[in-house]
């Protein structure tokens, strides 16, 4: 029973000459091209799936370079001028005692992003090489990514919060810098290289050992 668990485990849709629709989740067979309830294009799989990771994961990482050089806030009162950058903030808060709000923004900003790169990385190089090793985790890894996705924004939340509260004409003033834009670049083309990978090319590993 267990093997026959195990091999019942490996049946794919496409395998069972199915294929869902990828917008509303409607199962067709495998040969129909438009799906029945929400007219949308019906494909197995996506042929340009890493071409697209790789491009838009290129782009975000290029993006976070900047986004870690240049000031994130800049800061204006009647006796100075500062500028800080991401990590320049972390430290500040940290020397002030912030302990926690530090911790939240070095995660967020530093440990999220670059473990967003390294998943996409990993899971995009696992496909092309047709590893059938840790299918499963790679998948949940894989729904991490995606959920964690739209907490990657808290800096320029913060950033543009500040820039909307503290404007006291010529007492101080907030404003956000390059880092904010290219922060706000590089998470969305993150999102858009994590929206871009075809999760079903996982499971293709095991139909082509089969084969």
């Amino acid at each position: 029973m267990g093997n026959a668990g195990q091999s019942l485990g490996l049946i794919t849709a496409r395998n069972a000459g199915l294929v869902a629709c990828q917008q509303c989740g409607q199962v067709h067979p495998l040969e129909t091209r438009i799906c029945k309830r929400c007219e949308g294009r019906l494909v197995s799989r996506d042929t340009e799936s890493l071409q697209k990771v790789w491009a838009w994961l290129i782009a975000g990482m290029i993006a976070y370079i900047p986004a870690n050089i240049y000031p994130m806030l800049l800061t204006s009162t009647l006796v100075e001028r500062s500028e800080s950058t991401i990590i320049g903030g972390v430290v500040e808060l940290f020397d002030h005692g912030s302990y926690g709000i530090a911790l939240i923004v070095f995660v967020a900003s530093v440990m999220i992003p670059v473990g967003k790169f390294v998943a996409i990385m990993y899971l995009a190089i696992s496909v092309q090489r047709h590893s059938g090793d840790n299918q499963h985790e790679r998948h949940v890894a894989y729904e991490v990514v995606e959920f964690i996705g739209r907490w990657s924004m808290i800096d320029v939340f913060v950033v543009a919060i500040l820039s909307a509260l503290v404007q006291l004409d010529t007492i101080a003033t907030v404003n956000p810098g390059i880092a904010a834009v290219s922060f706000a670049l590089s998470v969305i083309f993150t999102m858009l290289s994590a929206q871009a990978f075809d999760s079903r090319l996982i499971w293709d590993a095991d139909r082509t050992k089969q084969q």
